[in-house]
């Protein structure tokens, strides 16, 4: 028998360093004492202006204990974009944490306190100790769950804010001083250009630099990167530059909560945008259009209407200007930092017209492709499926890689008025969202679709909506308002004479009422289901109905008539191809066949159903039907000895 393998644990997650790091000695000593195992800190909370480096420090400084040799354990790092229009919420980070630590998805509860609880747990089974870095927080509530339990593990978070009643020991990080700023400009342009002396040879222009960028590094990292990238521009022009665009700054004010005003950013963004060529110009504008944390090179492309490689090229230049850069262990994808993602929408402020038409491109793009791979979640063996994906995996790769930004697009749609993308775009994700068991996703998206059918009066999306929605409910265990939701599904199609509708929402509803423990009104629902899938032809709607209802007669212990329902929906899958549905059936088969102890069928029907599970992928399923096959044996084993 072939064991399921174990997910892969990543302990190893911490970024590189960051290139001209200078000026953070004290800081650096004032971590490492927080973090020294004797110091007995759990958590130190980092704060400072946006672009001051409290990121790179973190790194530096978890680079250093781990020469220390304080955190054989490993690292964990996530980046929890609370300024963001889609803030990273505690359950998806903890979601993360535990995918990270080798947790494997089936196993991961719904529940943000359920998750945080497993994540100490898991974390205490760790000997060595093990730091977590938790990037660019908004608040305590998004960081609380997130902290380890009882022992030698260690967090540094990061912030704009000062998380004063995270009871953390606290450390607020200001700009660099004149000469530390300098020191900067100097590594990061020598490292691109080992004989470049036109900081270390021109002092006073130098410091003119660091003095209008005003000792931010984010902002003399672009500077630098002006310098490096044209060689023709001296030290002096570059300072003249930035010197004169102190009217403009004003306009271009970030408040980052804290009072200050971080306008010194706004110029080098500014002076670094006039220095883009026109396409380069036009990608920096729209790329702030995506809403998710970071942005594939296919969907930057789909946004300004470009083929693969132009894009590329284009994401190259701004990526030399600092403007963006490759997103940390996510190939193929770009971010931006926050403050540039703010300079840049404000910029396509300016062109609304512009920034429309790349919405409309970019969820066409979201939804095409969403299709098509939810085409290949749904395909039955032999049938033909979309060419945009080689194969069912590759299909799941992108939806895994999307998720983010698909659930952003949701949103999206529905703020811009692309009414018909809202509704559509969360039923398209639904059989995804439900395999991966993202429970929270499904129920936002789809409240976005049923809130936008309903304003534009389209009963059919409505219906479908609340459905689907019927589904994320009952998996969330909200079995009242499932059923709430199924009422509402059946009564709209059957208003319009949607028969075919109208069965699949008695045939959820039936699930949700065998969880209820009515099994007399699921047995009703089923039996009406039956008829409807039978007097249109139904043939796979008949099989689920016939399953399902085997279920509720189990529960009934109607042993021998749940057996005849299970076996009759297992040959329409069979006959209809459906694999997937055929194994499901035959798992559900054999625990009727034990409760008959009728177990060596039963050890057959679970054998035939782990196979087919393996085949098409589903691990989750995988594991319940090699679990009941388990307990067949036993079965099997205990009733041979008694003979």
């Amino acid at each position: 028998m072939r064991r399921e393998r174990a997910a892969p644990i990543a302990l190893a997650q911490l970024p590189p360093p960051v290139s001209g790091f200078t000026g953070r000695e004290i800081e650096l000593a004032q971590v490492a004492g927080m973090l020294d195992p004797a110091a007995g800190v759990v958590v130190v909370a980092v704060a400072g202006l946006p672009g001051v480096g409290k990121t790179a420090l973190a790194v530096h400084a978890a680079y250093g204990a781990r020469q220390a040799g304080w955190f054989g354990g490993g690292v964990l790092f996530i980046d929890l974009s609370g300024y963001d229009l889609a803030p990273v919420q505690p359950g998806q980070a903890l979601d993360a944490l535990l995918r990270a630590l080798g947790v494997p998805d089936g196993h991961i509860p719904d529940g943000i306190e359920q998750r945080a609880e497993l994540y100490r747990s898991v974390l205490a089974q760790i000997d060595d100790p093990v730091l977590v870095i938790a990037d660019n927080a908004s608040a305590e509530a998004q960081v609380r769950p997130l902290l380890p339990g009882p022992g030698p593990h260690r967090v540094i978070v990061t912030s704009r804010h000062i998380l004063a009643e995270l009871r953390a020991r606290l450390l607020a990080i200001t700009v660099l001083d004149q000469a530390a700023a300098v020191v900067l400009l100097e590594k990061v342009l020598q490292a691109a250009w080992a004989d470049d002396g036109r900081i270390s040879g021109h002092h006073a222009a130098a410091g003119r630099l660091a003095q209008a960028c005003r000792g931010l590094p984010l902002a003399l990292q672009i500077t630098a990167a002006l310098l490096a990238a044209d060689a023709a521009v001296t030290a002096e022009e570059l300072a003249g530059e930035l010197a004169s665009e102190a009217s403009r700054l004003e306009a271009l004010r970030y408040a980052d909560g804290s009072g200050n005003d971080a306008s010194s950013v706004a110029a080098a963004f500014d002076l670094a945008y006039r220095q883009l060529d026109v396409n380069a110009a036009r990608l920096l504008r729209l790329l702030p259009t995506d809403l998710g944390p970071d942005v594939s090179t296919a969907a930057a492309g789909a946004l300004a209407g470009w083929p693969p490689r132009l894009t590329r090229t284009v994401l190259g230049r701004l990526a030399q200007a600092h403007l963006v850069e490759a997103a940390p262990n996510r190939p193929g994808r770009w971010r931006m930092h926050d403050l540039v993602r703010l300079y840049a929408r404000q910029l396509s402020d300016a062109d609304f017209g512009e920034r429309d038409q790349a919405s409309s491109q970019l969820l066409d793009y979201y939804q095409d492709r969403a299709d098509a791979a939810d085409v290949h979640l749904r395909a039955l063996a032999g049938q033909p499926v979309p060419t945009e994906f080689a194969c069912r995996a590759d299909a799941l790769e992108w939806l895994d890689a999307e998720r983010p930004n698909l659930i952003a697009a949701v949103t999206m749609a529905e703020a811009t008025g692309h009414d018909q993308v809202a509704m559509h775009l969360p039923l398209i994700l639904s059989e995804y969202l439900a395999w991966r068991r993202r429970f929270d996703d499904w129920l936002t998206v789809l409240t976005v679709s049923r809130d936008c059918a309903r304003r534009c009066g389209d009963m059919a999306y409505e219906a479908s909506a609340l459905n689907h929605l019927g589904l994320a409910l009952r998996e969330m265990r909200r079995f009242d308002d499932a059923v709430s939701a199924y009422q509402k599904a059946a009564a709209i199609f059957r208003e319009t004479g949607d028969w075919l509708g109208e069965g699949s929402v008695l045939n959820n509803l039936g699930l949700v009422l065998l969880e209820m423990r009515r099994f007399d009104d699921a047995v009703s629902a089923y039996e009406e289901d039956l008829m409807i899938c039978r007097q249109t032809g139904d043939r796979p709607g008949e099989g689920v109905a016939l399953d399902n209802l085997g279920l509720v007669l189990l529960e009934m212990r109607q042993f021998g008539e749940a057996v005849s329902a299970h076996q009759e929906a297992a040959a329409i899958f069979r006959r209809t191809d459906d694999r997937h549905g055929e194994a499901r059936t035959l798992n559900n088969l054999g625990l009727a066949l034990r409760e008959l102890r009728r177990f060596g069928e039963a050890v057959s029907a679970h054998q035939e159903a782990a196979a087919i599970f393996r085949e098409t992928g589903d691990r989750y399923s995988e594991a319940i039907a090699l679990e009941n096959l388990k307990l067949d044996r036993v079965g099997q084993t205990a009733e041979n000895g008694t003979q």
